[in-house]
């Protein structure tokens, strides 16, 4: 999550740049970015299959320049990472996370 300052164009290309990176990366299964109404906090949500998967990418290069500028662009940044204990839903709707339940055999 971080609340943008401002977005240059270098921000846009490396953004894009490293959506690219990831999505070239062995165990990356998505990707899902949230705006506030307000255009005042965004949220880059990253899937990984693991926590190597995750791994490669917290050392790509083009990511580690990128973090290293980002008091230049960010007026405040916080990063979650969290393991998927249970997905799941109506059905109707897809998501990289799967529906554990379904995939169990569980109640629908």
């Amino acid at each position: 999550m971080f609340r943008p300052g401002t977005l240059d164009a270098e921000f846009t290309a490396l953004n894009r740049k490293i959506s690219s990176q990831a999505n070239n990366l062995e165990g990356f299964l998505g990707e899902e970015n949230w705006i506030s109404d307000d255009g005042s906090l965004r949220v880059a949500n990253y899937w990984w299959a693991d926590r190597a998967s995750l791994d490669r990418f917290m050392r790509d290069k083009v990511h580690l320049y990128a973090k290293s500028r980002q008091s230049r662009w960010y007026d405040g940044y916080h990063v979650v990472i969290a393991e998927v204990l249970a997905a799941y839903g109506d059905g109707r709707l897809s998501h990289v996370t799967g529906d554990t339940r379904r995939q169990a055999g569980g109640k629908r």
